[in-house]
C-alpha cells in the first residue's frame, strides 16, 4: 500500500497573520514539500493542476520534472490531470518525458476539473464534461499502446499515421488512475479500462464515495480483471496533527474557519464527523484512517491533502515530519494486517513492466483487444450522453 500527500496549490492568505505567499513563494514551498515527503518516506507525491487565480500547478509536468531532478524514490504523480480541456496528444508526450526522467516514477489521475470557467478558455463546452473525458481517454490510451494511430472523433481534429512521440518507457505507459468525487461514469471509465479509481473523499459523506467505490470495484470485476477485491483503489483524507489534540484544534480552526473552500460554513466539529478531516493526535490520525478499509475494503493509495488554507511551510513541514515519523508506519503495519493474499499492491512501473511482459508471453492478441477497446468507447459514450440528457 502505498501513502503519500497531494497538493491543490492554492495562494492561501495565512489567517492568523494577514500575509498571502508570493507565486514565487508558493511553487518553491511546493517542491520544498515534495522533498520532504520523500525524506520522510512517504511513497507518492501528487500536485493538481489549476489554471485559474488563486492557485499555481498549471503546469504539472514542468513541476514534475524539477522535483524529479532532486529526488531518487517517491512515485511522482497527479491529483488531477485535466483530461477534458487538455489535448490528450500533448498529454501522451508530456508524461512520457516525464516518465523518462523520473527513470519510471510517475503515474497521473485523470480528472474533470471542477472550475467551469476554465472551459471556454481552452475551447471546450463544459456540457461536454463526460464525453470529452471519455473520447480523450480513449484517444490518450490508444496513443501510448499503438506506434501508428489513425483516429477521428467529435472534440478534435482527425490524426493519420500519427506516432506520439517519446514512446513509454520500456512500452509501458504511466499507470492512470481515474479521479471523480461525483460521477458513475468515470468509475465505469475506470474499471473498463483496468485502470485505478481515487475518490478523493476530501468534502462528502463517506456513503456516496462508498457507492462510486462499490460501482467501480464490481465493474471492474464484469469486464473481467479480476474481482471485485482486487480493482486499484485510491482515497484522499485531511489531516492537521500536534502530539496533544486540544493542541492541534486550537492551530488550526481559524485555518478551517477561513479556508476558500469550507471557511464560514460547518464548524470545524461538524466537518471532521461527516468527512475524512482529522485534526488531533497521531494516533487519532491512525484510527480514523484504518476505519477507512471498514468502508471501502483493502485499498492501494492513500493520498493526505496538508499544505492548504494558507499553512505556512515551516507547519507543513512539521506536519510531514509526524505523518512519516509516527503514523505511516503504523498504518503500513496495520493495514497490513489481515490483507487477503489476493489483493494487489499498489502499480509501480516495475511490476506493471514485469506483467506486460508476462502477458505477451501468453500470447495476448492486441489487435482484438484495440477493437473491443473501440468498440466498448463508443458504447460507454451513448451511455454518457444519454445521462447528461436526462439530467
Amino acid at each position: 500500500m502505498q501513502f503519500g500527500i497531494f497538493t491543490v496549490g492554492d495562494v492561501t492568505p495565512d489567517p492568523t497573520t494577514g500575509r498571502t505567499p508570493t507565486e514565487h513563494e508558493r511553487i518553491k514551498a511546493t517542491v520544498a514539500i515534495a522533498r520532504k515527503a520523500e525524506e520522510v518516506g512517504l511513497d507518492v507525491f501528487a500536485t493538481g493542476e489549476h489554471h485559474n487565480p488563486p492557485f499555481v500547478p498549471s503546469s504539472p509536468t514542468t513541476l514534475l520534472g524539477y522535483i524529479a531532478a532532486q529526488t531518487e524514490r517517491i512515485v511522482l504523480s497527479t491529483s488531477t490531470t485535466l483530461i477534458t480541456t487538455n489535448d490528450p496528444v500533448k498529454i501522451a508526450e508530456d508524461y512520457a518525458v516525464l516518465q523518462h526522467l523520473s527513470d519510471g516514477r510517475v503515474d497521473l489521475m485523470m480528472g474533470r476539473g471542477n472550475t467551469g470557467p476554465v472551459y471556454p478558455w481552452f475551447g471546450k463546452d463544459i456540457r461536454q464534461g463526460i464525453p470529452l473525458a471519455i473520447e480523450n481517454y480513449a484517444l490518450l490510451h490508444q496513443l501510448w499502446r499503438e506506434d501508428v494511430v489513425d483516429w477521428s472523433g467529435r472534440f478534435r481534429t482527425p490524426l493519420q499515421s500519427f506516432t506520439a512521440t517519446p514512446r513509454p518507457l520500456d512500452g509501458v505507459p504511466p499507470f492512470v488512475w481515474h479521479g471523480s468525487i461525483r460521477s458513475p461514469e468515470i468509475a465505469e471509465q475506470a474499471a473498463y479500462y483496468g485502470d485505478g479509481f481515487f475518490a478523493n473523499n476530501i468534502f462528502w459523506p463517506k456513503e456516496h464515495f462508498q457507492k462510486l467505490v462499490n460501482l467501480y470495484r464490481e465493474r471492474y470485476a464484469h469486464y473481467g480483471h479480476g474481482t471485485p477485491e482486487q480493482a486499484i483503489v485510491g482515497l484522499g483524507g485531511q489531516v492537521f496533527m500536534r502530539k496533544n489534540s486540544q493542541d492541534a484544534v486550537r492551530e488550526f480552526r481559524p485555518y478551517f474557519d477561513n479556508a476558500p473552500v469550507y471557511g464560514h460554513g460547518p464548524s470545524l466539529e461538524e466537518f471532521t464527523a461527516e468527512t475524512p478531516l482529522t485534526v488531533g493526535s497521531p494516533q487519532e490520525v491512525i484510527e480514523k484512517t484504518l476505519a477507512f478499509r471498514d468502508t471501502f475494503g483493502d485499498y492501494q493509495r492513500q493520498l493526505f491533502l496538508m499544505d492548504h488554507a494558507g499553512l505556512p511551510l515551516k507547519t507543513v513541514l512539521e506536519q510531514l515530519d509526524l505523518l512519516g515519523e509516527e503514523v505511516v508506519p503504523v498504518l503500513r503495519e496495520e493495514f497490513a494486517k489481515g490483507r487477503p493474499a489476493g489483493v494487489p499492491d499498489a502499480p509501480t512501473h516495475a511490476t506493471r513492466l514485469a506483467a506486460e511482459r508476462a502477458r505477451h508471453e501468453q500470447g495476448a492478441d492486441p489487435a482484438a483487444e484495440r477493437t473491443a477497446q473501440t468498440e466498448q468507447t463508443a458504447q460507454t459514450e451513448q451511455t454518457a450522453q444519454s445521462v447528461e440528457v436526462a439530467k
